[in-house]
């Protein structure tokens, strides 16, 4: 089932860069960033997450706690947080279980050849649990304000 605006977000449990368990039921009551991105350190992934920390301020001044997803490991997400100074949690989804509720593990095709990856996807996730807005079309420098428009 693809996930729309107005579902109930999946819960999950999963591990944070520093090993903590991380459930998404734990942030009700809050407003929550969760987005999906395929790869610590590349171009596109360190430039969306670089906007999401130099506006991160404004985020949470707009009540949003914002977590990352992508398969990499606790130990590649600790080097990406510290290299960028991010100030927010990231997932280590390397058993893809977190990426398998949201959809955004899918198949891509680059010059022809066909292989699985992490759809680029944000899901803003409202205090109740309900999906708000789902961004596809994630732009990498300038997502904050695809976030706060």
């Amino acid at each position: 089932m693809k996930l729309k605006p107005g579902n109930t977000a999946p819960d999950f449990t999963a591990k944070d860069q520093n090993g903590n368990t991380v459930r998404l039921s734990d942030y009700r009551g809050k407003k929550v960033v969760l987005y999906f991105y395929p790869k610590d350190n590349t171009p596109g992934c360190t430039a969306e997450a670089c906007n999401l920390r130099d506006n991160y301020d404004a985020l949470q001044k707009a009540g949003y706690v914002v977590i990352g997803v992508s398969k990499d490991s606790e130990k590649s997400h600790q080097n990406f947080i510290k290299k960028y100074d991010l100030p927010f949690t990231l997932i280590a989804d390397t058993d893809l279980q977190v990426h398998e509720k949201y959809g955004t593990w899918v198949e891509k095709s680059m010059y022809g050849r066909k292989y699985m990856g992490t759809a680029r996807t944000t899901f803003i996730i409202d205090e109740n649990g309900k999906i708000e807005e789902i961004i596809e079309k994630v732009k990498t420098k300038d997502h904050t304000a695809q976030i706060l428009k």
